[in-house]
């Protein structure tokens, strides 16, 4: 939340400075009232003395040449030339935003002897703003003037006005307030005085500056001397020297500005960036998804010749306190299509009735086996599990899994390659009824099993999902068994098989439903686990980037995959969503909201093939746009708030969901 404050406040200060907020509109040519007669008559510099205000003219022989605006790279620098060429002075009236982003001009034009004045930080009509906005915009000047010169300044010109004769009443009720607090207001004579009875000409900066400069200083009698309005009016005190103080808060400006400036111009780009990675990604996923597809027809017309793998499994089931779902699973798993099964429930100290029930359903069927141990963790049970195995098929579930009777039986048929050693099932959202319900189902689908199709065909599986998946035992005994060393024990493991040369796929067919949380608070429960045991196990596995063979594959494909989408743009999201409110709210909000549609039509359209892929209906789609503006930014701070916990070295506890048994009523309602 920090991060986001300060990334807030630096576009609020950029869009400030860049006139994207709150910006002013140049005053009508023809103003409603004019200013006093007193004042549109008399000379073009006023000041206050004795609680009047005095205005005064230059005296004869005597022209000052005053520029608006800049500094800018592209006109100062020859316009300095110029005057250096002439030996003439002036006077220039700078904008704060511009002596921010070129301090080292204006150093420059202080230090050839030049004369330097206010208009303003952004260059704000100060006749359209309320009293507190034009001393801001002139206070935060002088801070920058500070910061560059170590000086300040009390001259003022109000942009947007001419010579004084043309002043209307708003803006000289805006200079009032400048003068009263200090400030000398210089304006303009016309541009047809005589040169002999003094005057002072004004320009707004640009390359027809220059060029009128120089010609008028070519042209100009030997009397006229030009030089800054201070020095033609004897003043004191026009340029003054600033508090060491004063100075040091001038340079927190500078650095402010340049870093929100920064900040600003890199949000752009990482926009279009992130916007680029993201369209390569979803491109690479549909064309892969279409490879994988083709190969998967080819692999069941193959399949109708060849004998199928009959060969007899062990089915792990650990579980702790799953009493609500522990019998559906079991049931589901006795009635699988596949006769020859050994089900190993593990209960891993539950504290509810798991042990009790599972012990009935054995008593029922013996192909069932229950195993009591003390509370040792998830990695733990499914060890005791394997020890227990007595087939070279082992598969390993959830214990709120409910698995389709065809599930084992499809889940295992990959495994007569030799070169195969673990299996990825497809696992679906039972209890999808509400919207939380819905938005987990289109991220299974849409999100996990698109990514499951690329990296099979990658041959770079980051994960077997510990609510379905099938591995041989010689594979698992090769890399000691289920690690205890992170959270991620199911993604540490596939990891592991990777780097040992096996090959990890993904069975689309081989089917089971497992119940997702249903509340906001149990969801965030469960992903910042997983997302923190990923980043255990990404770290784990850090050394497979420069490895070779099958192991270098998994480690330049797979974990550059999960460190760019699933931790780097997470973590830049948040701030991506800040810059696109900014340039939503203060900015092109059309173009804003057309690149907001184009994103969400993409997703639609990737969610669309993603149902069909799996032969799920498309009504949970209406969702869709609510979870990107939702669920995904929930999604984005969860992998935030890992990657923190990782970076302080804190040690996250193992947090186990509470069951309801909603996701086994909701297949018991569902049509066969």
């Amino acid at each position: 939340m920090l991060t986001l404050a300060v990334a807030a406040t630096a576009l609020l200060f950029s869009g400030y400075g860049r006139h994207e907020i709150t910006p002013t509109a140049t005053p009508a040519h023809h103003c409603t009232a004019a200013a006093p007669a007193a004042v549109r008559t008399g000379g073009p510099v006023l000041s206050e003395a004795g609680g009047k205000a005095h205005s005064a003219h230059l005296p004869a022989g005597r022209v000052s040449l005053t520029y608006d605006g800049g500094p800018d790279p592209t006109w100062t620098p020859p316009l300095l030339d110029v005057l250096k060429k002439h030996h003439a002075k002036a006077t220039f009236f700078l904008s704060g935003t511009q002596v921010a982003a070129h301090p080292d001009l204006v150093r420059r034009i202080h230090g050839e002897g030049h004369e330097i004045g206010s208009h303003t930080y952004t260059d704000a009509n100060l006749a359209q703003v309320s009293a507190a906005r034009a001393r801001l915009e002139l206070a935060i000047t002088q801070n920058t003037l500070a910061g560059a010169t170590g000086l300040g300044t009390r001259l003022v010109r109000l942009p947007h006005t001419g010579d004084i004769s043309s002043m209307c009443a708003d803006q000289w009720a805006a200079g009032r307030r400048a003068i009263d607090d200090g400030y000398i207001l210089v304006a303009a004579d016309a541009a047809d005085r005589s040169t002999k009875r003094g005057a002072i000409r004004q320009f707004s900066g640009s390359q027809e500056a220059v060029d009128a400069t120089e010609k008028l200083l070519a042209s100009a009698p030997h009397s006229v001397r030009f030089t800054t309005v201070g020095a033609a009016l004897g003043m004191n005190g026009a340029s003054y020297p600033v508090s060491e103080a004063t100075e040091a808060k001038g340079t927190a400006v500078l650095w402010a500005q340049t870093l929100s400036r920064g900040f600003a111009d890199s949000m752009t780009w990482l926009l279009v960036a992130a916007g680029v990675i993201s369209l390569g990604r979803l491109v690479l996923l549909f064309t892969v998804a279409r490879v994988h597809v083709r190969r998967t027809r080819r692999k069941r017309r193959r399949g109708k010749r060849l004998p199928p793998v009959n060969d007899p499994v062990t089915v792990i089931v650990p579980a702790y306190n799953e009493e609500a779902g522990i019998e559906a699973t079991l049931r589901s798993l006795l009635a699988s299509t596949h006769p020859y099964i050994q089900i190993i429930v593990v209960d891993d100290g539950s504290s509810d009735r798991t042990f009790e029930i599972a012990e009935w359903v054995r008593q029922a069927d013996p192909r069932v086996m229950v195993v009591r141990q003390p509370n040792a963790g998830k990695a733990a049970a499914l060890n005791t599990g394997l020890a227990w195995a007595h087939f070279d098929i082992v598969v390993m579930i959830d214990g709120d899994t409910v698995f389709e009777p065809e599930a084992i039986r499809n889940l295992i048929q990959p495994l007569a390659d030799p070169r195969v050693g673990a299996v990825s099932g497809n696992t679906k959202v039972g209890n999808r009824q509400g919207i939380l319900g819905r938005w987990q189902h289109l991220e299974y689908v849409v999100g996990f099993n698109l990514d499951r199709r690329m990296f099979d065909v990658l041959e770079c599986m980051p994960t077997v999902p510990g609510a379905i998946g099938a591995f041989r035992r010689q594979a698992l005994t090769g890399v000691g068994g289920v690690s205890e060393d992170t959270l991620a024990e199911d993604t540490d493991l596939t990891m592991a098989l990777c780097r040992m040369g096996w090959r990890v796929v993904y069975e689309e067919s081989a089917i089971a439903w497992t119940e997702a949380p249903s509340t906001v608070r149990q969801l965030w429960k469960q992903r910042y686990r997983w997302c923190y045991g990923t980043l255990q196990a990404m770290w784990k596995h850090r050394r497979s980037l420069f490895e070779k063979g099958s192991a270098g594959k998994f480690g330049r494909r797979g974990l550059t995959y999960l460190a760019v989408f699933q931790t780097l743009l997470p973590l830049l999201a948040p701030l991506v969503d800040v810059f696109a409110v900014y340039e939503l709210l203060f900015q092109s909000a059309a173009q804003a909201g057309a690149v907001w549609l184009g994103f969400t039509a993409v997703q639609v359209i990737s969610a669309l093939y993603a149902l069909r892929l799996d032969k799920e209906k498309f009504e949970p789609l209406w969702t869709l746009p609510l979870q990107i503006i939702v669920y995904r930014q929930l999604m984005y701070l969860v992998v935030v708030q890992s990657v923190v916990t990782a970076l302080l070295g804190s040690r996250l506890r193992w947090h186990r969901m509470q069951r309801t048994g909603s996701a086994t009523d909701t297949l018991q309602r569902q049509p066969a």
